[in-house]
């Protein structure tokens, strides 16, 4: 086993690279045997080196998800067992290990750039700016998991040439990273707007970059966007609100020097275009379907909601059980093991939608939508006392979240589906009706808690098992909606988690820098923005 110092070189990726997404693998053969590289090739290393943790895979979200973050939010429905607030060692090393070779794929890249001339990193600046937009989403995530992490000295072995002990990298502090992600980005943000690019770099830009396919503004939407969702994240910490407050509206008041995800043509996914390339969804299949694991069994507070509320996503997101008469129902957390067991096999339970998810293909990876960043600017606007604006992005978000939906269904190439038909696409007068509903409609609100309730009730449902980090995340934060469990008493963890803790083999290689965090790693410490 190893730990995190150790991990590099482990993706980069030399070769000559077309634009076709359909040559992506032949491209880039097996990262391990590639022993040198360029800025650009590692740029596409960096990006390539994460894509399992993107994408909907099999390892990601029946090891890691399964019996872990997608219980905590109730996205998914189970059967209760002892144990089952404690995440999974495999599936939390699996994430730690996936972060940290991506992380060392980066410290390569920063490490070949640091070689160039002067005038070759002008013109490469471009891959070192995005490069790390892309590695800073990641590492919110991570900390968002654990708290305080391993960041700014990890992944340097190689930078450090080979010096193993001298390489052990130091624990961060969650404010901290969270700190130096605001700063880098909003320094980021105003770089990318003074950046030009040669025709020639251009090209090659465009070929190596698999996200926005070289899309310079498209960076600067997803580097904006995050910082939005960073600054929200942060923004009932005391010591975070004046910084929270001014950013945001620095952010939302300007959008011609700092553009953010408006519409979902502009989300920032990783794309499927062809399956029988390394980009593909194959994986969800697996992930989430089978005998045995309740993968895709549907949790009862996710269905009652939408069943009361007439969600239009409904059909579109779920199949009533086979046996269930066309009728959605869901898991019901508080029943015994046996009441569980009997309902599931019984053929009542509804699933995730195969058409729309698990057996779709072509699912893209997502990072950052527009319904997101509605309800990150409904959340802001509140806070400020606009209404007005509060209401409008609220509602911007449930249409934009119904038309994320549909879209995804239109991408599907599922087969092999028996006892089911493709569900039809939500309507315009379908997303209205809804909005106007009494458990949805803004104006049926008492007060600004209630109207934040909603604001959550709606990033639970567009996040769903979709955005699983986003939806755990948020939850622990806004302490709604508010989901009930059955206690664990056979266990120490007796309700689902505040965090996730530090993998076993990174304690044991790197117990002096631990050391420093110990105290804390533990699954009742709450991240420091977790103030409610």
């Amino acid at each position: 086993m190893k730990k995190i110092a150790s991990l590099f070189l482990g993706g980069l990726l030399l070769a000559n690279v077309s634009c076709k997404e359909s040559e992506f693998t032949d491209a880039y053969p097996d990262p391990a045997k590639i022993a040198e590289t360029t800025v650009e090739k590692q740029f596409t290393g960096v990006l390539f080196a994460n894509k399992d943790y993107v994408l909907p895979g099999y390892r990601y979200y029946f090891v890691t998800l399964r019996t872990s973050v997608n219980h905590y939010t109730q996205a998914t429905g189970w059967v209760n067992a002892s144990g089952q607030y404690v995440p999974g060692s495999s599936g939390v090393e699996d994430v730690w290990y996936n972060y940290y070779n991506m992380l060392a794929q980066y410290r390569e890249l920063q490490k070949v750039y640091a070689s160039k001339t002067a005038d070759q990193q002008a013109n490469l600046k471009i891959f070192m700016l995005t490069a790390a937009v892309y590695v800073y989403d990641y590492t919110q995530k991570m900390v968002d998991l654990h708290g305080s992490i391993p960041f700014s000295t990890a992944g340097l072995l190689s930078t450090n040439g080979g010096d193993y002990v001298g390489s052990s990298a130091k624990f961060d502090t969650a404010e901290g990273i969270y700190t130096f992600l605001m700063d880098d980005l909003k320094r980021i943000a105003t770089e990318l707007n003074g950046v030009t690019l040669n025709a020639g770099y251009q090209k090659s830009f465009q070929t190596q970059d698999f996200v926005n396919k070289g899309d310079i503004t498209a960076w600067k939407r997803y580097t904006n966007s995050l910082r939005l969702r960073l600054l929200n994240r942060v923004s009932g910490v005391e010591s975070f609100k004046s910084r929270s407050n001014t950013e945001m509206a620095e952010i939302l008041g300007n959008a011609t020097t700092y553009p953010i995800v408006e519409t979902n043509a502009q989300n920032i996914q990783i794309n499927v275009y062809d399956i029988n390339t390394d980009i593909n969804s194959k994986g969800f299949r697996d992930g989430i379907e089978g005998d045995g694991w309740y993968g895709n069994t549907a949790g009862k507070a996710i269905i009652d909601n939408m069943n009361v509320n007439k969600d239009p996503r409904l059909p579109i997101l779920f199949e009533p059980g086979a046996n269930a008469a066309g009728q959605y129902n869901g898991v019901d957390p508080t029943a015994t093991e046996a009441a569980q067991t009997t309902f599931i096999n019984s053929g009542q339970v509804a699933i995730y939608n195969r058409y729309t998810l698990s057996r779709n293909q072509f699912f893209p990876g997502i990072l950052i939508n527009a319904a997101q960043m509605n309800l990150i600017k409904a959340e802001y606007y509140l806070r400020a006392g606009n209404d007005a604006s509060a209401k409008t992005a609220y509602e911007t978000a449930i249409t934009q979240s119904v038309q994320f939906y549909n879209g995804i269904l239109a991408l599907t190439n599922a087969t092999g589906i028996t006892n089911s038909t493709i569900p039809t696409a939500a309507t315009a007068a379908s997303i209205s009706a809804y909005i106007a509903g009494s458990g949805v409609n803004w104006s049926s609100a008492a007060n600004n808690t209630d109207k934040l309730k909603l604001i959550a009730t709606q990033k639970w449902l567009h996040y769903n098992l979709v955005q699983p980090y986003e939806n755990w995340a948020d939850i622990r934060r806004l302490d709604y909606p508010v989901l009930t469990f059955q206690v664990d008493n056979a266990n120490n963890q007796t309700l689902p988690p505040t965090r996730w803790t530090i993998p076993g083999n990174e304690i044991t290689y790197n117990a002096a820098n631990y050391a420093a965090v110990k105290a804390t790693d533990n699954l009742t410490t709450k991240i420091f923005w977790d103030v409610k």
